[in-house]
């Protein structure tokens, strides 16, 4: 299905472009979500009429998130957690645990923002996070865990 995009999106396109999507992905996502429209003669026509309010509004939600963002860049968040002697976390520190941390700090987030490519962090140690605020504006965060270490039983 062709839909004309009505922001930018990340890694599809930007305003006013043309793409080519999934059936599914236009009716579950963008469109109910007020991302998208189909792609007829009349909705083109459309959103040429509004191309100047919608680039205003996107204008301003990009100063937004850049001024948000200028807030917590280079924040580091310490999580304590229980650790075995090799540094092994018993369990994991998830965007969950990180967006609850930034969140007691005073900082709100969606959980979804928050990106850990190479999974939960399982590790103690500083570990770097980048949260995607509004498509091309990313922050990184250092998340330092702490364990509290298991002593080895007497025997």
């Amino acid at each position: 299905m062709q839909v004309i995009l009505l922001e930018k999106i990340t890694n599809l396109g930007g305003l006013g472009d043309i793409v080519k999507v999934k059936d599914g992905f236009a009716r579950n996502y963008l469109i109910p979500k007020g991302k998208a429209q189909r792609a007829t003669a009349e909705n083109l026509a459309a959103f040429e009429l509004r191309r100047g309010e919608l680039e205003k509004a996107q204008s301003e939600a990009l100063a937004a998130a850049q001024a948000r963002g200028a807030e917590i860049d280079g924040l580091t968040i310490q999580l304590t957690r229980r650790a075995g002697v090799d540094g092994r976390l018993f369990g994991s520190v998830t965007t969950y645990d990180i967006a609850d941390a930034l969140t007691a700090m005073g900082h709100t987030l969606e959980r979804s923002a928050i990106r850990l490519p190479q999974g939960p962090l399982k590790l103690v140690g500083d570990h770097d996070v980048a949260r995607e605020l509004l498509g091309d504006v990313f922050v990184h965060v250092k998340v330092s865990v702490l364990g509290e270490g298991e002593s080895p039983a007497a025997e």
